[in-house]
């Protein structure tokens, strides 16, 4: 599921990569041979292009918005994780498994996190709930987790299948590899427990009943794997058809718009180099306008501030004299 899913992405970034190289390269510089129109007295130029290179140039920019939208949610997850952890409370590694690191929570908790390096995490209410069989199966699918980098995999699955929103069968594969890697995590800590289930299975419903509701993961198919009955799934074969199709007219497109497509530009901002001084003199009263603006929005905020403040600091005097 993971390989066929890493093809996908890979077939879509290749998609995208060549569309962005094939539009930069169709846009030549030029003196001449460009459009411009006269607008209160002031002459803007724009590109001079061809259907084909209009084409190519519709597809570049959605190329650019699936670069974009990964750059924003790789931020995203990595800006997530930092706060994550920050908020995670003290940190101690477990004494006989330094590489778990033990967490100040009430609740029970276990799993896995990080991308490059993941490390296990389990709460002091887990050691306290947990029998040591129960423990050592719940810290075998937290290493197995651990040892395929689970969560750098699903980070990538989550940014790749929002980039690439043109491949739709993404999003439902990585879904699917998600309820894979608990299955297979299981397996390792039915495997670790000399092929019995119940630690695990026990395990489960401690964190299910003590924890916070919706946490635990106990999936239907998560208990009929642990029973041992086959896993049932479909790969969703029109998505996947779909999915193929629109890379390869992507490519074709690209490779028929390729020889074809032409635009011409300046590359000159139009108003800097025909009148500066307009520009100048446009740009500074409007900075202007805009500090003063904000300076008023401060200013007010403090007004309306200060009586909530002198409001609040009375009624804790009040609290405190009664």
């Amino acid at each position: 599921m993971f390989a066929l899913a890493l093809v996908l992405c890979a077939g879509g970034l290749i998609a995208v990569v060549t569309v962005l190289t094939t539009a930069v390269a169709s846009v030549h510089r030029a003196s001449t041979g460009f459009h411009h129109v006269v607008i209160a007295g002031l002459r803007f130029t724009y590109p001079s292009i061809n259907g084909a290179g209009a084409v190519l140039l519709v597809i570049a920019a959605l190329g650019a918005a699936a670069l974009t939208i990964a750059a924003r949610a790789s931020w995203r997850q990595r800006s997530g994780y930092k706060g994550f952890i920050s908020h995670i409370g003290p940190l101690k590694p477990l004494p006989q498994d330094p590489r778990v690191k033990v967490i100040a929570d009430p609740h029970p908790q276990a799993f896995c996190a990080g991308f490059l390096h993941p490390t296990v995490y389990v709460s002091q209410r887990t050691i306290e709930l947990l029998t040591d069989s129960e423990f050592e199966a719940v810290l075998a699918h937290e290493h197995h987790h651990r040892r395929v980098r689970d969560p750098l995999r699903l980070a990538c699955g989550r940014i790749l299948s929002e980039a690439l929103f043109f491949v739709p069968v993404l999003r439902p594969l990585c879904d699917r590899y998600s309820d894979l890697a608990e299955l297979s995590a299981d397996r390792a800590a039915v495997k670790a427990s000399a092929g019995h289930q119940a630690p695990l299975a026990s395990a489960l419903l401690v964190f299910d009943e003590s924890g916070p509701p919706g946490v635990t993961g106990i999936s239907p198919e998560r208990v009929d794997s642990l029973q041992g009955q086959p896993v049932k799934w479909r790969l969703p074969l029109l998505l996947l058809a779909l999915s193929i199709g629109v890379l390869t007219g992507i490519i074709l497109l690209v490779w028929g718009a390729s020889g074809a497509a032409s635009a011409r530009a300046t590359f000159n901002l139009p108003i800097l180099s025909a009148q500066p001084c307009v520009v100048m003199t446009t740009i500074l009263p409007l900075m202007g306008c805009l500090r003063m603006l904000g300076r008023t929005v401060a200013r007010r905020t403090r007004d309306v501030d200060r009586p909530r403040a002198r409001r609040h600091l009375n009624s804790h005097i009040d609290v405190s004299r009664g």
